[in-house]
């Protein structure tokens, strides 16, 4: 018996490795946000054509942007970490852009209290001048829970008047999908995976 037990072990061990290995795709996942980053990267996934509002006062749409690829987060304009961190990214991927007109961004606030002039006042913060970097709000609730729900954008409130939310930059492709899910990184980084997707 006691020599059989080094063989039970070794074959729960395998079956216990396999049954990992299987649930996330070869060890690759391991979180519920990294098998959606996973499931978006295989099947792009289509994007409601919701109405915006941009630091301008220009209204327009997901649609807008058909032809080439954007790089969208989701803010709001008084949060002092991650947003921050996240503008201060896509500020430095301005200037590793220089003047190509190939890949845009875009920052969605999801406060309802987030109007023009505190989306100006981000904007300015960070130096994006639409339409090639747009500081935008959602054109009412229905278009702020559709775009939410479709990039998976999960949004409490933390009781001292702010927002816990997720730090992810979203890539969607020319075709207007939701291509890939990234972690906040290296601004090259970010850069190099909208270039591979807006490659033909």
């Amino acid at each position: 018996m006691t020599r059989g037990f080094p063989f039970l072990f070794a074959f729960v061990l395998l079956i216990g490795s396999a049954a990992l290995a299987f649930e996330t795709d070869g060890f690759r996942v391991v979180t519920s946000a990294g098998a959606r980053q996973l499931s978006v990267e295989r099947t792009p996934q289509v994007l409601p054509n919701a109405g915006l509002v941009d630091q301008d006062g220009t209204p327009f749409t997901l649609n807008d942007y058909k032809g080439r690829p954007v790089l969208i987060d989701f803010i709001y304009t008084r949060c002092p970490t991650i947003c921050s961190a996240l503008g201060d990214d896509f500020a430095r991927l301005r200037q590793l852009m220089g003047g190509t007109r190939s890949i845009d961004l875009l920052s969605i606030s999801f406060d309802p209290t987030d109007d023009r002039a505190a989306l100006r006042l981000y904007g300015d913060r960070f130096g994006a001048k639409a339409p090639r970097w747009r500081i935008a709000a959602p054109v009412d609730e229905r278009a702020r829970a559709k775009l939410l729900h479709s990039f998976g954008v999960v949004v409490i409130p933390d009781g001292l008047g702010g927002f816990i939310h997720n730090d992810s930059v979203y890539v969607v492709d020319a075709q207007g999908r939701l291509a890939r899910i990234l972690d906040p990184d290296a601004p090259d980084r970010l850069l190099a995976a909208a270039v591979q997707v807006a490659a033909p």
